[in-house]
């Protein structure tokens, strides 16, 4: 069966392989085919998450043929916390609902 493996070292870089895998194969078995932990030691340091198709998945799951794996990597900011520093660096009357005000309005409307 066919699968394409994906991973994203770096904003902006993805690693795609092609594999052909025997039917059965588990998530775990494609990792191991394709050799991306022997180019990428730094996915074993941590807990490793992969999804199908944008959907989380356990490394025991069986692959299907035409899956499309997905190896994500750990945040490395909140996305919550972002939101707010850059709410605070732009400030309140830039952003948001208060970015275009109409002339003689009330404030916040």
């Amino acid at each position: 069966m066919n699968i394409v493996l994906l991973y994203s070292p770096a904003p902006r870089q993805v690693r795609e392989w092609a594999l052909v895998l025997p039917s059965g194969s588990t998530v775990a078995q494609a990792l191991q085919a394709s050799g991306v932990v022997a180019e990428f030691p730094e996915l074993m340091s941590g807990s490793l998450l992969a999804g199908i198709w944008g959907r989380k998945t356990s490394l025991k799951q069986i692959l299907q043929e035409g899956d499309r794996l997905e190896i994500y990597r750990p945040l490395r900011v909140d996305p919550k916390v972002a939101r707010r520093e850059r709410f605070n660096s732009q400030g309140v009357k830039k952003s948001g609902l208060f970015a275009r005000k109409r002339a003689g309005a009330k404030a916040g409307y």
